[in-house]
């Protein structure tokens, strides 16, 4: 059995970590496989809106510690050697989402731990049960965060609640995140996958290349310059204009009906 499951329905991919017997712990294999599978979904056109989420009752509970258990007895130089590499190749995921020119939603229950509040920040916009809890967690196994956290996390909650977050490793609630700015929507846990997939169908109705503009210029905007980022508006507002959804939203303006874009 995979452990990641691939479905498409009306331009929606969704993605599924599929060890719910280990909470969808990120196994070597799980990363290999959501890594190609993020490449795929990036470059086909058919889709416009990705959705992850876990297999079960849990959204993710971070890395396999298990798993890492299997290195700590060896020599100190080894270890680091490992991890380092371990830690890279789990860079392409990160790198991955942002760069996809389409909405990628986190769709959060249970437990997200670890690298799985990694992940879940890492996507465009998150979804959680009300039973869902998040905790980083990393302090709690001796080490410091990975997976972009360091980089998503402040710029989420600010730096006084990102070093409260990561330093005292405490869970809290979804409905805490969402306060927070770390989440965007807590719905009632039976509601979820309905929910999500209500919030996915919107966005794969959506004019895509314009999703995809608009998350590149807020991407770059947390390190560009005042200047940079204008001109950068602007090439992407005229790149907008040059295309079919920019056409039937204006001309569905005018005649005052809702805009049918073909994501072009």
């Amino acid at each position: 059995m995979s452990d990641l499951e691939i479905k498409h329905h009306n331009g929606i991919a969704t993605l599924t970590m599929n060890r719910p017997e280990a909470r969808n712990a990120l196994s070597l294999e799980m990363r290999e496989e959501l890594i190609q599978a993020l490449h795929d979904v990036e470059h086909d056109p058919g889709v416009r809106c990705v959705v992850l989420n876990g297999a079960g009752e849990h959204f993710m509970a971070g890395g396999d510690v298990k798993g890492m258990g299997q290195s700590i007895n060896k020599p100190r130089a080894e270890i680091k050697k490992e991890f380092l590499l371990r830690i890279h190749d789990l860079h392409p995921i990160m790198f991955s989402m942002r760069r996809m020119p389409k909405p990628v939603i986190a769709s959060c229950r249970g437990a997200s731990a670890g690298a799985g509040v990694s992940i879940a920040l890492a996507c465009d916009l998150v979804i959680a049960s009300e039973d869902a809890f998040f905790t980083l967690a990393y302090c709690k196994i001796g080490t410091s965060p990975d997976g972009s956290s360091s980089f998503h996390l402040p710029r989420a909650v600010g730096i006084k609640k990102a070093m409260e977050i990561a330093l005292l490793g405490d869970r809290f609630t979804a409905e805490e995140a969402k306060n927070i700015g770390m989440i965007n929507f807590v719905v009632p846990t039976e509601n979820l996958t309905q929910e999500t997939e209500a919030l996915a169908t919107r966005l794969a109705k959506g004019p895509t290349h314009v999703y995809g503009n608009t998350k590149a210029l807020f991407y770059r905007s947390l390190e560009s310059e005042f200047e940079s980022q204008l001109q950068a508006e602007a090439a992407a507002f005229a790149d907008c204009a040059s295309r079919d959804d920019f056409q039937e939203g204006v001309t569905a303006f005018i005649e005052k009906r809702t805009a049918k874009f073909n994501g072009t």
